[in-house]
């Protein structure tokens, strides 16, 4: 279905260009809010929300239904790796980590295989938009903020198999969302709690960490999460989420991309306690950023804020546009739609045979 950026209000720009994480018990009762009023482009979902398979598709169902007031459909979306990120019901098995499936990928592509299982998992779920896979160069113990969330050491291994995993997602009608540029495996720290350090030139970056990237947008990757990073040398000292000089510069330009810019969540310890938690997603949006992810925390009356600095000319709405196409764009090539899931326990056992026949090459 084509959907006309003419149509929209301002309102509903700004609304199509957030994604809301529903973090909190009071999220989930402000739901209507969030979809109706605010008429938000996108929701992300925690295991937290729900307790079982039943209760996911409650949830979906409900945010579906909501939504279908609103003249364009909405992402749902989550954070879906397997291994320690496994936000799947309990009565799904868990798929191992990438790391572990890159290692036993010799004989039999289990990446790739994964990669299958988890896209038509979500379709069928009813989510269309998986923060995955992660890009990021493994440098670290397997515990360590990236660890063993990453393929590889090797450049081109992560690369290949991150183009194998982000083309079952796609042909499973889910868009797939990268991680976590420019390269969260070149830090030990952790960004949800304080803004890492990379200590690496540029050029060395662009040799290494960037690569998978740069290998995932020449495979036409549809998302690229930013991630809460500082540049050793770089020109601002602040984080690369918070730089439209690079966001415009590696993304936009140096690797020619249009797909969807999407920033980590502007709600992070880190980054809220830097700028202050509304602050940081009003710099959001004047930067390069096409959807902007901040987790329910009260109110989301800063976009309020945002609309009226649009209309007062603060942020040109040019770029609101730009960012708005794209994500219209991106939702027709994926036929997203707000029609209702409806359950089959049937399918649960077919995937959990499925995903055992992977754990027992890992295990």
């Amino acid at each position: 279905m084509k959907y006309d950026i003419k149509d929209l209000s301002i309102e509903e720009k700004i609304g199509q260009m957030t994604l809301i994480g529903l973090n909190t018990k009071t999220s989930l009762e402000k739901l209507e809010e969030i979809i109706v009023d605010y008429k938000v482009g996108g929701i992300l979902i925690y295991k937290k929300n729900y307790s079982d398979y039943s209760e996911m598709i409650e949830l979906i169902n409900r945010i579906k239904y909501l939504n279908q007031k609103n003249k364009i459909p909405i992402f749902i979306a989550i954070d879906q790796e397997g291994g320690r990120v496994n936000r799947f019901p309990n009565e799904f098995n868990n798929i191992p980590s990438a790391n572990k499936l890159a290692k036993n990928s010799q004989k039999k592509n289990l990446v790739k295989i994964a990669g299958n299982i988890t896209g038509k998992t979500l379709n069928k779920l009813g989510i269309n938009m998986n923060f995955a896979p992660v890009l990021d160069i493994k440098r670290f113990k397997d515990n360590h903020a990236i660890g063993d969330r990453a393929y590889s050491e090797n450049i081109e291994e992560i690369s290949k198999y991150g183009i194998d995993y982000i083309k079952q997602l796609q042909e499973n009608k889910v868009v797939s969302v990268v991680k976590h540029f420019p390269g969260h495996g070149a830090t030990m720290y952790d960004s949800h709690f304080k803004i890492p350090k990379i200590r690496k030139n540029l050029e060395e970056l662009e040799n290494e960490d960037m690569v998978p990237f740069k290998k995932a947008i020449e495979n036409q990757v549809d998302g690229i999460l930013v991630g809460h990073l500082k540049l050793h040398n770089y020109i601002t000292s602040e984080p690369v989420s918070m730089s439209k000089q690079f966001v415009a510069k590696y993304l936009r330009k140096k690797y020619r991309y249009n797909g969807l810019i999407i920033t980590d969540d502007m709600r992070m310890k880190a980054v809220k306690y830097r700028y202050g938690k509304n602050r940081a997603i009003k710099k959001a949006f004047l930067l390069c950023n096409d959807i902007i992810v901040f987790k329910y925390d009260s109110d989301i009356n800063v976009l309020k804020k945002i609309v009226e600095m649009v209309r007062k000319g603060k942020i040109e709405e040019k770029y609101i546009n730009r960012s708005v196409l794209r994500i219209l764009k991106t939702k027709e090539k994926y036929d997203i739609n707000d029609n209702v899931i409806n359950k089959d326990e049937n399918f649960i056992h077919e995937i959990n045979d499925e995903i055992e026949e992977i754990r027992k090459q890992v295990f």
